[in-house]
C-alpha cells in the first residue's frame, strides 16, 4: 500500500500564530482519533479551529483518497501568519497608535503510513 499524503489549509483563521502553535504542538505525530479527541476536550476556542481544519483533513481522506482517518496520524502540522488586519486607536496629545489583528493559516497534514 502507497503513503497518502492528505492536507487540509485554514486560511485566515481568526487566531494569533503564537496562540495557536501552542495547541498545535500537542497533535504532531499522534493519531486521527488521539489528535481529535484531544481537541475536543480542552474547551478553548483555538481548538475549535484547529478542530475543524483536522475534521476537513480527515473528510478529504475518506472522500478524495478513500482513506479510513481512522487509519491516519498528523505527519505535518503548522501555523503560518497571514496579513494582520490593522486598525488605529486615538491616544493624546493628536497621536494615534497601531493595532494589529492578527490572523493564521493553520495547515494540517495526514499521512496513512508510519
Amino acid at each position: 500500500m502507497s503513503a497518502v499524503d492528505v492536507r487540509a489549509i485554514g486560511r485566515y483563521r481568526r487566531v494569533s500564530p503564537g496562540k495557536a502553535r501552542r495547541i498545535i504542538d500537542l497533535l504532531r505525530g499522534k493519531s486521527y482519533e488521539e489528535a481529535r479527541g484531544l481537541l475536543l476536550t480542552m474547551g478553548s476556542p483555538t481548538a475549535a479551529l484547529i478542530l475543524k481544519v483536522l475534521e476537513s483533513a480527515g473528510a478529504n481522506a475518506e472522500h478524495n483518497h478513500e482513506v479510513s482517518p481512522e487509519d491516519c496520524w498528523v505527519a505535518q502540522c503548522f501555523v503560518d501568519e497571514a496579513k494582520p488586519l490593522q486598525r488605529w486607536r486615538f491616544r493624546a496629545r493628536g497621536r494615534v497608535d497601531r493595532i494589529k489583528r492578527r490572523y493564521s493559516h493553520i495547515t494540517i497534514c495526514l499521512s496513512d503510513e508510519g
